[in-house]
């Protein structure tokens, strides 16, 4: 996660962090739950504060902000009037041609996974540049290879929702450079130490579990290395060093800088506990 640094040297994610101690009561627990979503969803996020101490969430342009009112908490989406939410969680500000916001109230609760696949939805389309006529093109690298998956930004694969091992396949293949060995070896390990693992690529990403008891991992490609992310990291030893959520936590693994015998300690761990329902 990236974090902007303002005049007194203080970073602005701690600053966020009392931001949200200061509030207290179901307006900072909420806040500090979707904070943590949007951090999950996508770990690249730059936090900063505008307008008077209200964070706002960013990766290529604004994501969203994160307004607090007497009897609300306002997240809205800088640009959601053009990303998909089939799940219909906005429900404020919905005649403007721009904006989209998501009102919560106290005792209201958000799903967490269409939440992330909003997140992700209004990345992706930050990362979509514009055409010289103003329309936005489908991805930010356009493959050379018409029928090749589009890649989006950090050269991460766009694979439709699918079950089984043929869309984590189609998905390894499409990582480009050292990242696709580190995919393969990732796929392998994992195969290897939970032979009837279950597979699938949820929001351009593979997901790794067990029937019946849900997803234990997932990676995905990022720039500069793979993330890759135990739902219930911290409730492994040693908890993996990335993450903020209650639950889950991740490594980013660089070029050369995969230690298979951490990893394969983990992944039999994670594969033993209750998993993510998504």
């Amino acid at each position: 996660m990236n974090t902007t640094q303002i005049t007194d040297g203080e970073p602005v994610s701690r600053l966020i962090d009392q931001r949200i101690r200061d509030l207290g009561g179901w307006r900072g627990e909420t806040l500090a739950r979707m904070r943590a979503l949007i951090l999950e969803a996508d770990p690249e996020m730059t936090e900063e504060l505008k307008w008077r101490g209200t964070p706002v969430w960013s990766h290529n342009g604004i994501v969203c902000t994160g307004e607090v009112y007497t009897k609300v908490v306002k997240l809205t989406f800088a640009k959601g009037a053009g990303i998909p939410d089939p799940e219909h969680l906005f429900n404020s500000s919905l005649d403007g041609n721009t904006r989209r916001a998501i009102d919560i109230r106290e005792g209201e609760s958000v799903d967490a996974s269409a939440f992330k696949a909003l997140i992700q939805a209004a990345v992706e389309r930050n990362a979509s540049p514009r055409t010289k006529g103003g329309a936005r093109t489908k991805s930010a690298t356009v493959p050379q290879d018409k029928n090749a998956p589009i890649l989006l930004s950090g050269g991460n694969p766009r694979i439709a929702k699918a079950d089984g091992d043929t869309p984590v396949q189609a998905y390894i293949a499409a990582i480009p450079g050292w990242k696709r060995d580190i995919g393969m070896r990732l796929d392998a390990l994992i195969m290897r130490n939970v032979p009837n693992v279950r597979k699938a690529v949820k929001w351009n990403s593979p997901f790794y579990g067990v029937e019946g008891q849900g997803w234990f991992i997932s990676f995905h490609v990022f720039t500069r290395y793979v993330k890759v992310t135990f739902f219930q990291g911290t409730s492994l030893s040693p908890v993996p060093p990335g993450g903020i959520s209650k639950d889950a936590r991740w490594i980013d693994i660089h070029e050369d800088d995969l230690d298979e015998a951490q990893l394969t300690t983990w992944i039999q761990q994670a594969a033993k506990l209750p998993g993510w329902m998504a």
